[in-house]
């Protein structure tokens, strides 16, 4: 059976299990990942006790993108996402193709990083002296893992989020209590809270752009959800109410969560993680000393990563499968198990690459979690600001069905923003851009193939809808 996606009702090669309830909590699951658990102290280093003023802005303009993402998830609900919709604003083979792997790059990066985190958590609960080696063999054991659980099948996928998002979101529940209760006993530093510590280098502005161009990293899950398009129950209706109130709750937490920590632990101590630990687990300590968070909190925190490597693989392995059905990489990417109903080519491919990925992060540097991550957001960013210019473009396609619609005013600032945090005006270390342009080549080589191959088929490629593809032309 064809299924037809452009029908939000139609059926589809995969099972349709995500009611709203889900949906929520894999949206609020995914954004509640490694960031907060592993970047205030980083955010602090830029704009001092006034922390939770980059998370504040980055929620902001996640949340004027989320507009655009809404408009075109519920105008074209298919597993794609992203390159999806600039497939069809730009028609461009080339283009779709670098952005599908920009976005894929983005989600086993961040997943790969979040496996490296899980295993040093794992060796820091267990006070287990594991070398370099050793923590890369847990990352890539654990990542096998992930694979598993994702070729078992959403409904399996999406229920271990549910258990892993309760976890973490505990995690952050502690620290906010513990907070509030220091607080009402009088033992925070308000002064620090709205106080501006910025670098020699950088005034106020720059220094919270930057911060918030590193913050951002905290905020970008919610555009994971538009893949699992495919697999929920009436997207078009729900997808609007839930995106919307899962980034609300998020920005609460994370503000809530800056501010308990930087009002009860110096600047100073949060950004030195390496003499006094993670950032969480001081505020827990100062805020409450006979709560032993040194012992709770890491394992706390290898369920939050281990939450984000597994969506990023679900979403990064759907991206592939919404593709190759495009016809924009293989077909043969789009190969649906009969039995599990997953994309399970894609699965493991993407598991492929995420092992070299974890290589890369065990000897890169060792500041490899935090580089890894701005680049994950900057390469989002950049797919954002494309994203908000397509839904403009795309304003003139009418579908027969209806769909949400974000105003034009709020796309433009959305995309205006989005670039501006994408450039080096915004503070971004060169380091970023360096491991982007890595992945982009490997990308623009892995292109080559693909254009060679339709330029012998006679194709052409420029196209206006990629549905216009006859079947017995998809690669």
């Amino acid at each position: 059976m064809s299924a037809d996606t452009t029908n939000p009702g139609a059926p589809t090669e995969l099972k349709r299990v995500m009611g709203p309830k889900l949906l929520l909590l894999f949206i609020v699951g995914d954004i509640l990942g490694t960031g907060i658990y592993a970047l205030v102290g980083q955010v602090a280093a830029e704009v001092g006790g006034a922390a939770w003023v980059p998370f504040l802005v980055a929620f902001a303009v996640a949340f004027v993108t989320a507009f655009s993402y809404l408009e075109l998830v519920t105008k074209y609900p298919q597993a794609a996402g992203a390159a999806l919709y600039v497939h069809k604003a730009f028609g461009v083979h080339f283009f779709t193709f670098m952005v599908a792997f920009t976005v894929m790059c983005s989600g086993i990066t961040s997943a790969s990083t979040a496996a490296r985190a899980f295993a040093t958590n794992l060796a820091a609960g267990f006070e287990w002296k594991a070398d370099n080696t050793s923590i890369m063999l847990v990352a890539l054991g654990f990542m096998l893992l992930v694979a598993a659980i994702n070729l078992r099948g959403v409904s399996e996928s999406v229920k271990a989020n549910v258990v892993l998002t309760l976890i973490e979101l505990s995690g952050l529940v502690l620290v906010i209590l513990v907070g509030v209760y220091a607080i009402a006993g009088g033992d925070a530093d308000w002064g620090r809270v709205v106080a501006f510590e910025t670098p020699e280098d950088k005034n106020v502005f720059l220094a919270v752009t930057t911060a918030t161009s590193l913050a951002f990293f905290a905020m970008v899950g919610f555009e994971d959800s538009v893949n699992m398009a495919e697999e929920c129950h009436e997207p078009n209706r729900i997808f609007p109410k839930m995106m919307l109130t899962g980034l609300s709750i998020t920005a609460v937490i994370y503000v809530a969560v800056s501010v308990c920590a930087v009002a009860l632990v110096p600047v100073g101590r949060l950004e030195d993680t390496d003499q006094f630990g993670p950032p969480l687990v001081q505020v827990v300590a100062a805020g409450a000393p006979d709560v032993p968070a040194d012992t709770i909190l890491p394992f706390i925190s290898m369920f939050a990563v281990a939450n984000s490597a597994l969506i990023n693989m679900m979403m990064a392995s759907r991206l592939l499968y919404g593709m190759a059905k495009q016809g924009v990489i293989p077909h043969s990417l789009a190969k649906v198990g009969h039995r599990r109903q997953t994309p399970y080519v894609a699965i493991l491919f993407t598991t492929l690459i995420s092992f070299g990925l974890i290589a890369y992060v065990s000897f890169a540097s060792d500041d490899a979690i935090t580089v890894l991550g701005g680049t994950t957001s900057l390469l989002l960013l950049a797919v954002f600001a494309v994203v908000n210019v397509a839904v403009l473009v795309l304003r003139n396609d009418h579908v027969d069905h209806d769909h949400f619609r974000t105003r034009t005013g709020l796309a433009v600032v959305a995309a205006i923003a989005c670039l501006y945090l994408v450039t080096p005006l915004s503070g971004r270390p060169a380091d970023q851009y360096e491991v982007a342009a890595y992945l982009l080549l490997l990308g623009l080589v892995l292109s080559v193939p693909i254009f060679l191959m339709r330029r012998a088929r006679g194709e052409d490629l420029l196209v206006e809808d990629p549905e216009d593809i006859p079947p017995h032309k998809l690669p």
